[in-house]
């Protein structure tokens, strides 16, 4: 099973990459590195919701 759900981690991490400040390490904390995952993945769903 988890060769049947790749894809969905490689598609999730490629929608990541997208984003410059994700792409590399800027962030001195951890906790500021999670608050830019939540801002990605709620931009590319409002994105998804036009």
């Amino acid at each position: 099973m988890p060769v049947a759900r790749r894809w969905v981690v490689e598609r999730t991490c490629a929608w990541l990459a997208c984003f410059r400040r994700l792409a590399v390490d800027y962030e001195y904390t951890p906790d500021s590195h999670v608050t830019w995952l939540y801002l990605t993945n709620i931009t590319i769903c409002v994105n998804r919701l036009r």
